[in-house]
């Protein structure tokens, strides 16, 4: 049984593909150990967590002890709140006994309790760590998830006398997405491109740009949810959790609450909607200005935030929706050419979508027949497609019909196949 060491710079507390290929992996003949970051404000997860009998997880600590020591004795002053004379007194017999080294000391504490150098130090340590953890697995074959990892990937994988098969699998376009707007991702890529053996993309919309940038086309790996999370027979209900009549049509995002997502286009558009209650689930950096926006619009009652729930529950709030939004804005290439996992989830669960005309999303909307696209940046264009639905219930039941066929094509059971077709090579 040949061992794959994965790496994914994030908790893997609700990475939904990363777990849908390590769980395919490891019940197709290989013995997976995910290493990923451990939370220490999350009291739900452990540093080590064992999936299934050749799944693991393994968490690397997330701060560095040294910086813990120091921001320990820091809090320790300041909650004991000890005089000043006495500590500078301490401090001056130290400098007059162990000049340098107490002053050398201090400027190093004091820099690395200073932000930029902090979080260098932070990100440093743990890269360092999940190389260890890597190396030291001696796996056969090596995985890396997006950009973020490939150095722990490239040095466990590459920097021994007999190298091993390293797969660079990109879940976003790297070059052309948000926060990635430096040059140096781009030449950070290209470095290690160079020196992977397969790459995994999320549709062809990105292979082919990827083909253009470096002279291959990668594997194409979509990213459909599986048959078996999304098929539960449980429904949670949601209109009682909101305090909404049973009637009432929910109007559903979920997923994460982040810029260029059209979030802020839904809720400029929700006046212009003839009926239904706008519901939010998820979290994410710009959710506290979104409720700022409903608040300034006195539109509490009718737009609601839920926070993010486990992948496996998720399922069971989508089953609740009227309809599904999947607006994404055309901020940059990455947002452009998504097919993301939440569309898919909304046609698993029979509800039908609200969707951006982006390609990858409008093709598989327009083949299933399981929604209206719409213009994301318009609001009074997305307020058409919901109304849309809402005056024709008779094609609101037909797309949700036509659902139960498209999911049997988009889904990750039969999808897995391309992962399993890739790691046969090595």
């Amino acid at each position: 049984m040949k061992r794959v060491g994965m790496f994914v710079w994030n908790h893997f507390t609700n990475d939904a593909r990363v777990l849908r290929e390590c769980t395919a992996l490891s019940q197709n003949g290989y013995d997976v150990e995910l290493i990923c970051i451990d939370d220490p404000n999350d009291p739900t997860i452990s540093q080590y967590e064992e999936i299934n009998e050749h799944f693991r997880v393994y968490r690397m600590q997330r701060y560095p002890t040294t910086l813990l020591m120091l921001q320990g004795l820091y809090r320790f002053i300041i909650g004991k709140r000890w005089p000043i004379i006495p500590f500078l007194a301490i401090w001056g017999v130290l400098v007059y006994f162990l000049p340098w080294i107490t002053i050398g000391l201090t400027l190093f504490a004091g820099l690395l309790l200073k932000t930029k150098v902090r979080v260098i130090w932070i990100r440093g340590a743990l890269i360092l760590r999940m190389i260890i953890k890597g190396h030291r697995g001696n796996y056969d074959i090596y995985h890396s998830n997006d950009l973020n990892t490939m150095p722990q990937g490239y040095v466990s994988a590459k920097w021994r006398f007999k190298k091993k098969p390293l797969i660079y699998d990109s879940h976003e376009v790297q070059t052309s997405r948000t926060g990635y707007d430096s040059p140096w991702y781009k030449r950070f890529e290209l470095f290690f491109i160079k020196r992977m053996d397969s790459m995994i993309v999320e549709n062809d919309t990105r292979a082919k740009y990827n083909e253009e940038l470096y002279g291959f086309y990668p594997h194409v790996l979509h990213n459909y949810p599986s048959l078996e999370i999304q098929q539960t027979d449980e429904k949670i209900d949601l209109h009682g959790i909101l305090n909404i009549p049973a009637d009432e049509k929910i109007l559903l995002y979920q997923g994460g609450i982040q810029a260029g997502r059209g979030l802020e286009k839904l809720i400029e558009a929700y006046p212009m909607f003839k009926e239904g209650t706008l519901v939010f689930i998820g979290d994410g950096k710009i959710k506290d200005s979104l409720v700022k926006m409903v608040e300034e619009r006195n539109l509490e009652d009718k737009i609601r935030f839920i926070p993010k729930v486990p992948v496996r529950d998720l399922p069971k709030y989508t089953k609740n929706a009227y309809l599904g939004f999947q607006v994404l804005n055309n901020i940059n290439f990455n947002h452009w050419s998504a097919s993301s996992n939440k569309l898919f989830e909304y046609m698993m669960n029979e509800v039908p979508v609200v969707a951006c005309n982006f390609p990858e999303i409008k093709r598989a909307v327009e083949d299933g027949e399981v929604g209206v696209i719409v213009d994301p940046h318009e609001p009074s264009d997305i307020a058409r497609g919901v109304n849309y639905l809402i005056d024709n219930p008779e094609m609101r039941d037909k797309f949700s019909t036509n659902c139960k066929n498209a999911r049997m094509k988009y889904n990750w059971e039969r999808e897995q196949n391309y992962l399993l077709e890739v790691y046969k090579k090595y």
